[in-house]
């Protein structure tokens, strides 16, 4: 493997242009439903998928949005939401949770008639920081959620189901790599490191990958777009980082605002904005 010393090949799938561009387009869905069934490993088998609006309002425009990196629906009504987070936010846990209200409320019909019936709701969530959450294993990387009963620890309810991943957490080394879904991860984290193509991603799928993701193939505003995502990226993340040093909470809460600042003034969406900084949208709207 040879790795990039000053341009980049291949995108990264850690920026949010790079990961849509892969996972929430049409014409790329193959590697969308190559990747969730790497990472269900067969308890769930998604044959196709169908994308849909990933902007979200309540039942009323005042109400709260919620705007999804990847949103679809599966042949047999099953909705999912994919997610790639770069930052830790204080509430992640609540935003995950609130998120996943708004598939579940869709399926509501318009009438009087309706048996209360839902369809399956996934979501899975990308995390490139290490979530240390209580409940979960330490050592593990993948971690499923599901409504339980806290005394037998039996699954109550089936048909909502949060899974996260902290792909930050994953090192595994190419010639280490056993299955489709450590191929994967080791793609979301490392593809804009390589410049050629390494015999272990050799499977037919990732001949898709790596066509998207060269970034020579793309046109002018795709160039620009892509700047803009990876700049928004490294700022969140050298902040992350800075912060870490420092071991200032406060610090992380200034820099997150003199990000937001500037990227406002680089014109950015203010969604795009509020998924790299974590702020809410009244912060951001308060720094115009």
């Amino acid at each position: 493997m040879i790795m990039k010393q000053v341009e980049e090949r291949y995108i990264s799938l850690l920026t949010d242009f790079g990961f849509k561009r892969i996972f929430g387009t049409a014409m790329n869905k193959d590697l969308l439903i190559c990747f969730l069934n790497s990472l269900f490993n067969g308890k769930q088998v998604v044959k196709d998928v169908s994308y849909l609006n990933p902007e979200h309002v309540g039942d009323v425009y005042t109400d709260r949005r919620a705007i999804f990196d990847v949103y679809c629906e599966g042949e047999n009504g099953e909705k999912f939401i994919v997610e790639m987070q770069n930052a830790y936010q204080t509430y992640f846990k609540d935003r995950a949770l609130f998120y996943s209200t708004f598939p579940i409320r869709e399926q509501a019909p318009k009438g009087n008639e309706w048996d209360f019936k839902l369809n399956h709701v996934y979501t899975v969530a990308l995390l490139n920081f290490s979530m240390n959450e209580d409940a979960f294993d330490k050592e593990k990387i993948r971690h499923h959620v599901q409504l339980c009963d806290t005394a037998t620890h039996k699954v109550f309810y089936d048909k909502l189901e949060y899974i996260y991943v902290e792909i930050s957490k994953f090192n595994k080394p190419l010639e280490e790599l056993d299955t489709l879904y450590e191929k994967w991860l080791y793609a979301l984290k490392n593809l804009y490191k390589l410049t050629q193509r390494p015999k272990e991603l050799c499977d037919k799928v990732f001949d898709r990958l790596f066509e998207e993701a060269e970034i020579a193939k793309f046109t002018p505003q795709e160039m620009r777009e892509y700047e803009t995502s990876k700049m928004a990226y490294r700022d969140i993340k050298n902040s992350v980082d800075t912060a870490k040093r420092e071991g200032i909470a406060e610090g992380m809460n200034q820099k997150a605002l003199d990000i937001a600042r500037k990227m406002l003034a680089d014109g950015v969406d203010i969604n795009l904005i509020m998924k790299y900084s974590g702020l809410t949208q009244e912060q951001i709207e308060k720094l115009k």
